[in-house]
């Protein structure tokens, strides 16, 4: 039954200060949305209903009515978006401002209407909008980040409560633009602005310490309403986006891909622990010179860099430590209060710390899988505490050059058995999302220790097969955490919470092996 506008009393009020996130709502039946709602409105009380999502629009506003009249303390939008401004509501300009106006009679204290929309509609049409509830003006550029003084200009001769702009980034320079616009126009303007598309993260995060009034979250990963959505769920419990504020140093992992990246967890994790003020995001950069930029601009006080960037950065850093002169990679960068950026390498320390728990490494003789840049941080790092390196690699000039620089030794596979190894370690990316396969043959894991740099899956055939031996094995998660832990300690300058930070990759690798055996099944 159709929602009577004349039973409807005075629309509820905003609260005075809006949650900083808005969690988006879709699903395809008005049943579907209101039971994600009912579940989650004790934890998100400002909810965006996507009433563009659903076949039958209007026949949802009685179930709406009657959640929000049993949820008094739920702030709610409703949006309509139609499909020619980028949403999917197929029907005209009358019936999406009919939905609207039914969504404000059912209790939604905002509605959303795209400027594209509003710029058609009589001024009249808008002033009945805003009579009931507040209206957001929003615009959406899905290709781009332009335009965006002219864009708020354009927006600011429709009256209107608050003013969205969504645009798309396509490299992280795009937040910067967003996060300077923010800055210059919110102290005039109810402003919402943030950057969709994976390289646009960051803005949502930092867009409300620059001036945006709330930002949206997803209710999971499946079910995002925008590229680059980020859930609701880790906005607040995993970047903390609820105490980011103008003092809120920023940390982040670089690389290209990063969208698997388990540091944000890790690190962010540190972060509450030892109660810094500081959040650490992924930051896919496609160029070097695209996360320089961002790096001055944003700024950025501290970077995790990963591949392809570990050797490239390095002629821009201003200066380095011993370890990464010595290894020709850096994994972490600080920035310096006058700007400058200096290099770390605390590979070697993701080495060290879990091996010499188990053995005493000076003189210890050790076999190291691989010669590219983790294998440089292990042989570097073990000969600088005088062990004995041989280096097994598929192409022989890399092992060679690699032993020659470090004063360690190569080894044919046919030797293997001639040596009795203290520790294994793989430093090769060979078991990574296969559990199957494995560096060695079952027959030549023979040490002490093996030690696996692959950290997912956490069991690999290596460390399976040396379990089954009686062998001491260390997984590729402590050299992640230990890595990480020296990381945090050169940022920050206290001691890493490594069993807390080991605890939140170990729930997130287990997470992920869940949703990847669920997806197969």
């Amino acid at each position: 039954m159709a929602l009577a506008l004349s039973s409807i009393p005075a629309p509820r009020s905003l609260p005075r200060r809006l949650p900083r996130v808005c969690l988006a709502l879709s699903g395809d039946t008005a049943e579907d949305m209101l039971a994600t709602a009912e579940s989650m409105a004790r934890d998100d009380p400002f909810i965006e209903f996507r009433l563009d999502y659903l076949k039958q629009p209007l026949a949802a506003f009685t179930k709406i009515h009657r959640f929000l009249e049993t949820h008094q303390y739920v702030t709610a939008i409703g949006t309509c978006r139609r499909a020619d401004n980028g949403g999917k509501f197929k029907g005209s300009l009358a019936s999406q401002l009919d939905v609207l106006t039914k969504a404000q009679a059912a209790g939604c204290q905002l509605v959303d209407l795209e400027l594209q929309s509003a710029l058609k509609s009589k001024p009249e049409a808008i002033a009945r909008l805003r009579s009931r509830a507040g209206l957001i003006l929003s615009f959406h550029d899905f290709r781009a980040t332009r335009n965006l003084d002219e864009t708020l200009e354009k927006m600011l001769k429709i009256p209107a409560d608050f003013y969205k702009v969504v645009t798309t980034a396509t490299a992280l320079s795009d937040n910067v633009a967003m996060m300077k616009f923010l800055q210059a126009q919110s102290a005039k303007h109810a402003l919402i602005g943030l950057c969709m598309g994976e390289q646009g993260i960051s803005s949502r995060v930092l867009g409300v310490r620059a001036g945006s009034v709330f930002t949206f979250g997803a209710i999971n990963d499946d079910l995002k309403t925008a590229p680059g959505q980020v859930s609701a769920w880790d906005l607040r419990a995993i970047y903390r986006i609820d105490q980011v504020d103008a003092a809120t140093r920023v940390y982040g992992v670089a690389g290209d891909p990063i969208s698997h990246s388990l540091s944000p967890v890790i690190m962010n994790t540190a972060l509450r622990r030892e109660n810094v003020n500081g959040v650490y995001l992924p930051l896919h950069a496609k160029t070097l010179k695209d996360l320089i930029y961002c790096a001055r601009e944003i700024p950025l006080h501290g970077l995790s860099i990963t591949m392809p960037y570990k050797q490239t950065i390095l002629p821009y850093l201003d200066n380095t430590d011993a370890h990464t002169a010595k290894i020709g990679a850096c994994n972490t960068v600080v920035r310096g209060q006058e700007g400058k950026l200096y290099g770390f390498n605390t590979d070697v320390a993701g080495v060290i710390r879990p091996l010499e728990q188990r053995l005493s490494i000076e003189s210890a003789k050790v076999l190291v899988l691989g010669a590219g840049g983790a294998a440089r941080a292990a042989v570097f790092g073990l000969k600088e505490r005088g062990a004995e390196v041989w280096i097994l690699n598929r192409t022989t000039v890399k092992s060679q050059k690699l032993a020659r620089q470090a004063k360690a030794r190569t080894i044919k596979r046919a030797d293997l058995r001639k040596i009795a190894f203290d520790a294994i370690i793989n430093a090769t990316p060979v078991g990574m999302g296969n559990a199957g396969d494995c560096p060695l043959k079952d027959q030549e894991i023979q040490a002490r220790v093996v030690f696996d740099m692959v950290y997912d899956p956490v069991e690999t055939h290596l460390l399976q097969v040396a379990r089954a031996k009686g062998i001491a094995v260390i997984p590729g998660v402590e050299m992640f955490v230990q890595q990480a832990a020296r990381q945090f300690e050169i940022w920050t300058g206290k001691p890493a919470p490594a069993g807390d930070m080991l605890r939140a990759v170990m729930i997130a690798l287990q997470d992920r092996a869940s949703v990847q055996k669920q997806q197969k099944s």
